[in-house]
């Protein structure tokens, strides 16, 4: 009780000291109580994440495991599998050119398809942010792509963009206007802008509706600070929108690019002809479609390749996902490089708003 005596009426016991003596004096319900009170939060989160040990981290590790060895798709233990080191991702990096060409075809397909896609979800967006009629309805019709299975899609789009000799209604709408038809399935890019419009159509409502949510979370008085300031559409969606939905920009950015590196079944299902890995030559064949041939095509049934590639894919979704995260906060800056947070947003909204009233 030292710790708690006074000196002239005041406690000059340590704040350490004060809690330590508040707890010894607790009893065990009120013990057991604080207990609950801390740690029923990490009870109810961990179910989660026991689940995601076993279904993803452990395949994770599992997966770099096979990677280090000769593992074929009818090994049964790592007692029939022999351990070659990096053999695995030496040969898929320097072996031949099919990993380069996948990756490039990866990229191409994911360029042309997350850059535009952002962009008209971002106006979608926008549009459904304001005042419309039966604001419901269009907002639940952006989603319908979404519930719609990816292979239903996939077929659909197939049948629309087939080669010349072949028909399809996209060539028969080129002929109406007087254009040549395509190979859409034959040539490289129109091979990867018809896959990039499958994408899209199926991502593109559910990314708008979140940055919608987002938008809808921005206070209203910055948009009329900013009109009072005589501010235009697009001068308040560039000073006020963007940088407000910045974290919510950052997560949508990120989910289209891991989602776009790793396409497969859009690709997959274009050209579903047995036998037909990407296309003629390949010319569609993404990374995770080549894994999937190495390591399932029975003729191959190379496990251990195919999990090399899997951890270089990995790598590369770490190194884009870092790269976009950086650039998509170069999004919320005031043009010198300095972050704009929205209490600096108030601020200066609340500046504006007493420059107007003091002028008047």
């Amino acid at each position: 009780m030292t710790d708690l005596a006074t000196r002239d009426g005041e406690s000059t016991a340590t704040p350490d000291a004060l809690r330590e003596e508040r707890r010894r004096r607790m009893s065990p319900r009120d013990k057991w109580r604080r207990f609950t009170y801390r740690f029923t939060p990490y009870l109810y989160i961990s179910p989660f994440f026991i689940i995601f040990a076993v279904v993803g981290l452990f395949p994770l590790a599992f997966t770099a495991f096979v990677s280090f060895y000769d593992w074929r798709l009818t090994t049964q233990s790592v007692d029939d599998a022999t351990f070659i080191g990096l053999q695995n991702y030496s040969d898929v990096l320097f072996g031949n050119a099919v990993f380069w060409t996948s990756l490039a075809n990866t990229f191409s397909i994911f360029l042309i398809s997350t850059i535009p896609q952002i962009i008209i979800a971002t106006f979608i967006a926008v549009m459904l942010d304001r005042n419309l009629r039966a604001k419901t309805f269009w907002r639940m019709g952006v989603l319908l792509p979404y519930v719609v299975a990816p292979v239903a899609i996939a077929i659909i789009f197939s049948a629309i963009f087939r080669d010349p000799t072949q028909g399809g209604l996209m060539n028969s709408l080129l002929e109406l206007v007087g254009l040549d038809p395509v190979n859409w399935k034959s040539d490289r890019i129109p091979s990867h802008i018809a896959i990039a419009l499958m994408v899209n159509f199926r991502w593109t409502g559910y990314n708008a509706l979140i940055l919608l949510a987002a938008m809808q979370a921005v206070p209203r008085d910055l948009y009329e600070a900013a009109a009072l300031d005589g501010a235009g559409a697009m001068r308040r969606f560039f000073s006020v929108t963007l940088p407000s939905i910045r974290g919510t920009m950052i997560f949508v950015v990120i989910t289209a690019t891991m989602g776009g590196l790793r396409i497969f079944d859009e690709v997959r299902m274009y050209d579903p002809r047995p036998g037909s890995v990407g296309g003629p030559g390949g010319i569609f064949r993404t990374v995770v479609l080549y894994m999937y041939d190495t390591g399932f095509n029975g003729a191959k049934g190379d496990l251990g390749k195919a999990s090399a590639i899997a951890w270089l894919l990995f790598f590369i979704i770490l190194i884009f996902a870092g790269l976009n995260f950086w650039l998509s906060g170069r999004i919320a800056t005031d043009g010198s490089g300095k972050k704009v947070s929205k209490r600096q947003l108030r601020r200066e909204a609340a500046a504006i708003v007493n420059e107007q009233e003091g002028a008047r």
